[in-house]
C-alpha cells in the first residue's frame, strides 16, 4: 500500500510538472502573439487616430497575465492554499451525490450490467 501511495504521489507530481511546463511553453507562443498584436494594434490606432482599436489588448492582457502567473508566478500556491481551506472549512462541498460508493453499490451495478449483456 505504501508503494502504491508513493507511486500515485510521483504520478501526481509528474502531471503537475507537465502542466507547468506546458503553460510555460504556451506562454512563449502567446507572449509573442500578444506582443505582435499590441504593436500592430497600437500602430493601427495611431495611424487611424482611433483609440478604440486598442480594445482587444484588454482581454489579451488578462489572458497573458493569467498564463504568466500560472507558469512563473504564485497561482499554483494560491490554488493549493484555497484547496486546503476548502478541505478544512467547507468539506461538505466535497461529498458525492448519494454518498460514497460502497461495495454493495458496485455489486448491484455489476449484476445489472452482466444481466444486460447476457440477455443480448
Amino acid at each position: 500500500l505504501e508503494r502504491q501511495l508513493l507511486m500515485q504521489n510521483q504520478m501526481r507530481e509528474r502531471q503537475t510538472a507537465m502542466q507547468i511546463a506546458w503553460t510555460r511553453e504556451f506562454l512563449k507562443y502567446f507572449g509573442t502573439f500578444f506582443g505582435l498584436a499590441a504593436v500592430g494594434l497600437s500602430v493601427g490606432a495611431i495611424r487611424r487616430k482611433n483609440p478604440g482599436i486598442l480594445l482587444p489588448i484588454v482581454p489579451l492582457s488578462f489572458i497573458f497575465a493569467y498564463q504568466y502567473d500560472m507558469g512563473y508566478g504564485t497561482l499554483l500556491q494560491r490554488i493549493k492554499g484555497e484547496a486546503e481551506n476548502i478541505l478544512d472549512t467547507q468539506s461538505s462541498l466535497l461529498e458525492l451525490p448519494k454518498g460514497p460508493l460502497t461495495y454493495e453499490d458496485l455489486e448491484k451495478i455489476r449484476r445489472s450490467q452482466s444481466k444486460f449483456f447476457i440477455e443480448k
